[in-house]
């Protein structure tokens, strides 16, 4: 059986929202996994009863406290022991979760990642993801987006497995082809990251490498995991973002616009921790919070962290 944890107090909509996503979820699916509800108990049970979740497939975890968006998170998970996310982090270093899912405070759930969980051996940095929606119908993966914004060649020549071995497991992208973020296809271009960086790219055998892409080429066919630091991914993403609500305001119906809805995918997985771990937007619906436990579950049924802990022993051996 797969057990899963849900902060159910991250977000500005929790925990209805949260609630109704796992009703969704479990609409869906029949697969033997039990939700761990991680919250204020008496809040939770209020909103199931209004939605059909099925008993026997749910258990809630009294959390009496909450890390609040504005707070500190170091300085947060150390003084709330009690709050979803804390208890939600020791659920999962103890083993009584397989994965843990918030879309609560970002940092919070960084440092927990990190301290709590910790990096797969070898892994210099941890890194997260988002999906970019390719005119053809598929999904790229851009990595990274935000959490490593200054990086080194080394970095980035990781991001480059982890996502490759995302995409292959989890997008189902056979052989992904990856491309680095640069201002021109020609070796040799770029800022000295990226040049330091392509000939790392280039002799890695474990990822099929196509070269430099450029800002046109990220919605497009050219790539499956396109590199990036942090800071660049994080301009592209929030550029991404905001074109899906100038279509929604423009009230323009396009189905390729619609997919740069980010609740289509739910979460990103912070890729290079030993355990699963989801990070959901703060403005996360019933939709988001159903895929955040569909990529979960994913995670678990492909053994992605043993995958990565596999890549990674066999690099350095």
């Amino acid at each position: 059986m797969i057990t899963i944890g849900l902060d159910m107090m991250g977000g500005d909509y929790a925990p209805l929202e949260a609630v109704k996503g796992v009703a969704a979820f479990f609409a869906e699916n029949e697969d033997d996994i039990q939700v761990l509800l991680i919250g204020d108990r008496e809040k939770i049970q209020a909103h199931l009863q209004e939605q059909p979740v099925p008993t026997g497939k749910y258990t809630i975890v009294h959390a009496s406290q909450v890390i609040e968006m504005h707070e500190h998170p170091t300085k947060a998970l150390k003084e709330k022991q009690q709050s979803s996310i804390a208890i939600g982090f020791h659920l999962l270093a103890t083993g009584k979760a397989d994965a843990f899912i918030s879309a609560g405070n970002t940092g919070a759930m960084m440092v927990g990642a990190l301290f709590s969980i910790k990096a797969i051996e070898g892994i210099l940095r941890p890194t997260i993801g988002a999906y970019m929606p390719r005119e053809n119908g598929k999904l790229g993966l851009l990595v990274d987006v935000g959490l490593n914004s200054d990086c080194k060649p080394e970095n980035l020549n990781q991001f480059a497995v982890l996502g490759s071995l995302f995409a292959e497991h989890i997008l189902k992208t056979e052989n992904p082809k990856v491309g680095l973020v640069n201002l021109g296809e020609e070796e040799g271009k770029g800022n000295l990251l990226a040049q330091a960086t392509y000939p790392l790219l280039k002799e890695n055998k474990q990822i099929n490498f196509t070269g430099n892409i450029e800002g046109r080429d990220i919605l497009l066919d050219k790539a499956d995991v396109m590199v990036c630091d942090g800071f660049t991914g994080n301009v592209v993403l929030k550029l991404a973002e905001s074109i899906h609500d100038i279509v929604q305001r423009r009230n323009i119906k396009d189905e390729h616009f619609e997919r740069f809805n980010f609740e289509s995918y739910g979460g990103v997985p912070v890729l290079g921790v030993a355990k699963p771990v989801i990070i959901g937007h703060g403005i996360s619906g019933a939709t988001a919070f159903k895929n955040m436990i569909n990529i979960a579950a994913r995670m678990i049924a492909t053994d992605l962290s043993g995958k990565i802990k596999e890549s990674f022993a066999s690099a350095a051996g």
